[in-house]
């Protein structure tokens, strides 16, 4: 598990306690009352505002169902909520201010969801009325466990989705008339931008691939691009990663397809030690700090792994090799970084533009209006670059 520590709380006159998990590195609450189904879903919602704690003992299908009752709760706020809003976005200047304004909304609602809390037994049982068979999903995020412990009933729900993921997998294309489908981890970025995969589906292999056939994919994550690569018949990939959770991952994605002998799965921070002729990477798009282990790869803070990646990559090019960056330019409409600063990172790392492949995104946020970020959204594009030694 990611975060472990004790959670304690008063239960028919005792003091009990058990681990406490969050993925949001969310400390053990110290203000906990024992819910049943009695609990309204008003007195709940107060109860989550003043910081209160709420873990059920009642069934679980209306812990669902009182937690589905917060949702709408939270996202209908009251006419008082509403006016201050109203002023808040009033004083918005900027697209960033937007962003901020999101990012501090999204966290507001996500504490206040997280304050039902189911307790879980040591061998992933749930020892509550009509809960459903959870063990499998939730071996699969955290592995064995020891002892008991409380998780909020919304990361709960999040593991369980995440298992369903699991075991339908994501289609990226078809070959030979079936269908290549990656299965992505709990806490693996899903791949289901379809987009940016046509990208690497469609971009020119480099001249060097014809010598010296060796790519590297930096960040592999679920395994997806050195699986693309693959099946464009480059014949050694090194895919790299940090994370236990994606190393796993794209270890079975490529078990799965069979594709072994041409990739080869290194855990480090970016770069393997040989050089390639061919370097993909797929870095976090967003220039701003992670608020949970979830979201290390949708946030990058201050541009490290991209600034990374770009400075290490002339020095693991092999001659006439090629970088391909794959990059939303969604953080320039959000004003978290200028086109101009990220060329002339490009610039500062001794690296050249040959040319990028440019598509629209085609996810359904793109044409949400009431989306909070849909101007930004909008005029979002991602884009593979070339790029190569000067």
């Amino acid at each position: 598990m990611t975060q472990s520590a004790t959670l304690q709380w008063e239960e028919g006159g005792q003091i009990c306690s058990a681990h406490w998990h969050s993925e949001n590195g969310i400390a053990p609450h110290k203000k906990i009352q024992i819910a049943d189904d009695t609990l309204t879903a008003d007195i709940a919602y107060r109860l989550a505002c003043e910081g209160t704690a709420m873990l059920y003992k009642g069934d679980f299908q209306n812990a669902r169902q009182l937690l589905q009752a917060l949702v709408r709760r939270v996202d209908k706020p009251s006419k008082k909520s509403t006016r201050a809003d109203r002023v808040s976005k009033e004083k918005i200047k900027s697209p960033l201010d937007t962003f901020n304004l999101h990012r501090l909304t999204q966290s507001q609602r996500a504490r206040i969801l997280g304050m039902v809390l189911i307790h879980v037994n040591a061998d992933h049982t749930i020892p509550l009325r009509r809960a459903r068979d959870i063990a499998q999903a939730c071996h699969e995020a955290y592995g064995t466990q020891e002892t008991s412990y409380v998780i909020s009933l919304r990361e709960l729900l999040g593991v369980i989705s995440a298992h369903e993921w699991r075991k339908t997998g994501v289609q990226v294309l078809t070959r030979d008339d079936e269908e290549v489908r990656i299965h992505p981890h709990y806490g693996v970025f899903s791949p289901v931008r379809s987009e940016y995969i046509d990208l690497v589906l469609k971009a020119p292999l480099p001249e060097a691939i014809k010598n010296s056939s060796i790519a590297f994919d930096i960040g592999t994550g679920t395994g997806v691009l050195a699986i693309i690569l693959a099946l464009r018949d480059v014949q050694r990939i090194i895919a790299t990663d940090l994370s236990d959770r994606a190393i796993a991952c794209a270890k079975e994605n490529i078990d799965h397809l069979g594709l072994n002998s041409q990739i080869e799965i290194h855990q480090t921070n970016l770069f393997p030690e040989p050089k390639a002729a061919l370097i993909v990477c797929n870095p976090p798009w967003l220039p701003a700090r992670p608020s949970s282990s979830l979201e290390h790869a949708v946030y990058d803070p201050e541009s490290q792994m991209l600034k990374g990646f770009l400075s290490g990559l002339k020095d693991h090019l092999l001659p006439n090799g090629e970088g391909w960056l794959i990059l939303s330019d969604l953080a320039e409409h959000l004003g978290l970084r200028a086109r101009e600063e990220f060329l002339n990172w490009i610039d500062q790392a001794g690296l050249k533009v040959i040319a990028h492949l440019d598509t629209k995104p085609t996810h359904n946020k793109a044409f949400d209006r009431a989306d909070a970020l849909y101007a930004a959204r909008s005029k979002e594009v991602t884009s593979l670059w070339r790029l190569t030694q000067k």
